[in-house]
């Protein structure tokens, strides 16, 4: 081989090298270019998350935009006509505790209720306020309420909203307290029952001392009666609300079996035959 044949041949085979070197370093820069880009797109993907999670937390605090969360009635105008509202229904009935209607009264029903339960609140607005105009209002029949955890998932959120109400019997305010929960109460399982939800009924109540109230929250013995309503509930069998045992006053309370909670003509009946009996 001659020397100019020779130098040829290191030459192309250092260009081959060269080549070789430049294509290596363009395929590492494309590779480079494509973890770069893969980097920005997973930054880009956890920052979107970020966003999206947080959006989601404004709009769970906020109720969503769903008005069965938001719970209190907030404009004036509409706590007004709804405050009226109880205030017709119950106002100047006599109270003691968690009892409405005159001691007097030769009938007496017990009603097994949960705040948070949906159906109670189909009979509080449905049946009951007949009820109390027909009977409650003129001294023919007692109502007492009792608790019985069932639509509450939590028990101590049971056991505070359940007190609130009993801590208003102790200003003889408890069926205004009641009454008004039911009126403003939000999906079930949502959430909405909190301390802010619990005052805002309370501040509704005409004449209710809120500092009172709030001593009165801290009673044991409403604890206690809880336990007791409990146990009521259990000898009767009940598992559900709303759950009702009627009879004379005084004697011995059977379980009713209503037939609709918003028609109140079984309720009558029953009542009326107690009443003849």
């Amino acid at each position: 081989m001659s020397p100019v044949e020779s130098d040829e041949e290191d030459l192309t085979r250092k260009q081959r090298r060269e080549q070789s070197r430049s294509e290596r370093k363009a395929l590492e820069e494309a590779e480079a270019a494509g973890a770069a880009r893969r980097t920005r797109l997973t930054q880009l993907g956890v920052v979107l998350g970020v966003v999206v999670v947080a959006i989601v937390i404004v709009l769970i605090a906020t109720g969503g935009g769903s008005s069965s969360n938001k719970g209190i009635v907030k404009k004036p105008a509409a706590v007004s006509t709804l405050v009226n509202k109880v205030e017709a229904e119950v106002g100047g009935i006599a109270q003691q505790g968690d009892t409405i209607g005159a001691a007097t009264a030769p009938v007496t029903m017990q009603y097994f209720g949960d705040l948070e339960c949906p159906i109670c609140k189909d009979f509080t607005l449905g049946a009951l306020p007949s009820l109390m105009q027909k009977w409650v209002r003129t001294g023919k029949l007692r109502i007492e309420y009792r608790s019985l955890e069932t639509a509450t998932r939590e028990p101590e959120v049971f056991k505070t909203q359940q007190i609130a109400a009993l801590a208003a019997g102790k200003q003889n305010k408890m069926w205004q307290y009641i009454e008004l929960f039911y009126n403003q109460q939000g999906e079930e399982s949502s959430g909405y029952v909190t301390e802010k939800y619990l005052q805002g009924l309370a501040q509704q109540i005409p004449g209710l001392s809120l500092p009172q109230w709030t001593s009165d929250r801290g009673n044991g013995g409403l604890s206690n009666q809880l336990a007791t309503d409990a146990q009521s509930a259990n000898n009767e069998g009940f598992n559900g609300t709303p759950s009702f045992l009627l009879g004379k006053t005084g004697g011995k309370l059977t379980k009713f079996e209503y037939t609709s909670l918003t028609d109140p003509s079984a309720f009558n009946e029953a009542i009326e035959k107690l009443l003849k009996a």
